[in-house]
């Protein structure tokens, strides 16, 4: 699944990427234009619930994982986290809130390391990563799916576009394409380059936290995990101290990075979607819409 979904990904974040840089506006902020307002509505509207819903999905997992480092209740960590990710979208400058976001995308290597410090049957590891074994299953299918919707979820394609749009209003030297032609040829390199190499990176943090749970947990039998922070507990006596520190520290990097995309994919939408200040060049660009 992964090395089918990387071909999809990349192509869909590409074609995101140029939306924004090419019009100088996110999803939301075409759609308005050249789609009816009801469209429009539906979309933002399950756009932010499934958004809101993974927030406090992440704010969980995290809350679950810290409290299995410092022993305190769960539900305090997750309003501290909740606090200071507001705090942080909130105050912080966006070029200045990029750059930490692009920096902590490192926290994704604990899982490389954790990998490097569990016994890999590695023959079998790679016949399994490139040679499909179909079960027909409810427990197979459901994972398929679920595999697919978090890695090409529209979020994702939401931020892509709304990051290219504001990187144009808040770097002069750009300028949406369809103003300057000229600019497209390096844009259009560095876009496919970006999406290429992150979707990359993106699929070998996956493929290292499937290969690590199940050369440990499955290996072992544990089979019954329904959180990333059991999964990071059961990892302790099988894998070792250390193998479990560095799973769990990954579970906060993680979701120190996944919040803030998610509110923010959200909030461009729903900004764009309803023509707010801040949301882009929306005055102009959904003129023609009542």
């Amino acid at each position: 699944m992964m090395l089918i979904t990387y071909p999809l990904m990349a192509s869909i974040q590409e074609i995101s990427a140029r939306v924004g840089r090419v019009t100088g506006r996110g999803i939301a902020g075409n759609v308005c234009r050249h789609y009816p307002g009801w469209l429009l509505q539906i979309i933002v509207v399950l756009l932010f619930v499934a958004n809101a819903v993974n927030i406090g999905a992440d704010l969980g997992a995290m809350g679950d994982a810290l409290k299995l480092l410092l022993p305190a209740p769960a539900s305090l960590y997750v309003v501290l986290f909740g606090v200071v990710c507001i705090l942080a979208q909130t105050f912080l400058h966006y070029a200045l809130y990029v750059r930490m976001l692009k920096w902590l995308c490192l926290s994704l290597f604990a899982y490389v390391a954790a990998l490097a410090t569990v016994h890999v049957p590695w023959g079998e590891a790679l016949k399994g990563l490139v040679i499909p074994r179909l079960t027909w299953s409810t427990d197979f299918l459901t994972t398929m799916v679920a595999i697919a919707g978090t890695t090409i979820s529209p979020y994702l394609f939401f931020w892509q576009a709304a990051e290219e749009a504001e990187d144009i209003r808040v770097k002069p030297e750009r300028t949406p394409l369809k103003f300057a032609h000229h600019q497209a040829p390096a844009a259009f390199a560095r876009i496919r380059a970006d999406t290429l190499v992150g979707m990359a990176f993106s699929n070998v943090i996956a493929i290292a936290i499937i290969i690590t749970t199940a050369a440990t947990l499955h290996g072992n039998g544990v089979t019954d995990i329904e959180s990333s922070a059991q999964a990071a507990e059961a990892l302790k006596p099988v894998a070792g101290e250390f193998a479990y520190l560095i799973f769990t520290l990954g579970i906060i990097g993680t979701g120190l990075l996944a919040v803030p995309v998610l509110a923010g994919s959200a909030a461009y939408a729903l900004g764009e979607g309803r023509r707010w200040p801040g949301a882009g060049h929306f005055q102009e660009l959904c003129s023609t819409r009542p």
